[in-house]
């Protein structure tokens, strides 16, 4: 039957996986932390808007793209699906393994306007190719093909994506003012990320690669 939302299986795991990804922060969310640490918590909300403008562009990108590609090849649509899941694992083994990513801060307390912190985190997001490859890699992993309207799944699930996004970073912004300078200078943190992560990615990657879409 087509539908544009996966099925009950597969939704509650994107949500699942989802939360558990945007719950440990990143470098996007010490980005927020020290804006909202040093202009307020409307700057750091402004930031997690420009943020997540730019998520909706890669979201659009890749609902595009991958609708393309099933209309041409279902077989070219599975051999991105795996290679999605590979890119994954690629990516929780570099977090366990490689050098800890904490961003520059070294500029983040000078003043900015409203305008300028959008500006900032729209255009930060959107040239940063790792986002993109993340939904490429991320998104089909819970689109069922055999619903119909490969698209506006995967267009239902980004923008889904987005929505937790912003309520979890929003979170996070009003939450700097006390937490903020801990978190970025915390070796239990920079530890606990590593391995949290990684291991998301590494189990989201095998879960795709052995066991297919899930059906209801």
């Amino acid at each position: 039957m087509d539908s544009i939302i996966p099925g009950a299986a597969n939704l509650s795991l994107f949500v699942s996986a989802t939360l558990v990804l945007l719950l440990v922060p990143g470098p996007a969310v010490l980005y927020i932390f020290a804006r909202s640490v040093e202009q307020g918590r409307s700057a750091g909300l402004v930031s997690i808007l420009g943020i997540h403008a730019a998520t909706l562009v890669h979201v659009a990108a890749a609902a595009a793209g991958l609708s393309a590609l099933l209309a041409s090849s279902a077989i070219a649509f599975s051999v991105v699906k795996y290679a999605g899941a590979a890119y994954l694992i690629w990516l929780g083994f570099k977090k366990l393994f490689g050098p800890a990513s904490i961003p520059d801060f070294d500029g983040a307390d000078q003043p900015r306007s409203r305008g300028r912190i959008f500006r900032e985190g729209f255009l930060v997001n959107l040239l940063n190719p790792k986002t993109a490859l993340f939904f490429l890699a991320f998104l089909p992993q819970f689109v069922e093909p055999q619903r119909g309207h490969v698209a506006m799944q995967v267009a239902f699930l980004g923008v889904l994506y987005t929505v937790i996004g912003v309520l979890t970073d929003g979170a996070y912004a009003l939450a700097a003012g006390t937490a903020g300078n801990w978190l970025k200078r915390s070796p239990v943190y920079l530890k606990a990320e590593r391995w949290v992560c990684g291991s998301i990615y590494i189990g989201l990657g095998l879960t795709a690669a052995f066991s297919g879409n899930h059906k209801n």
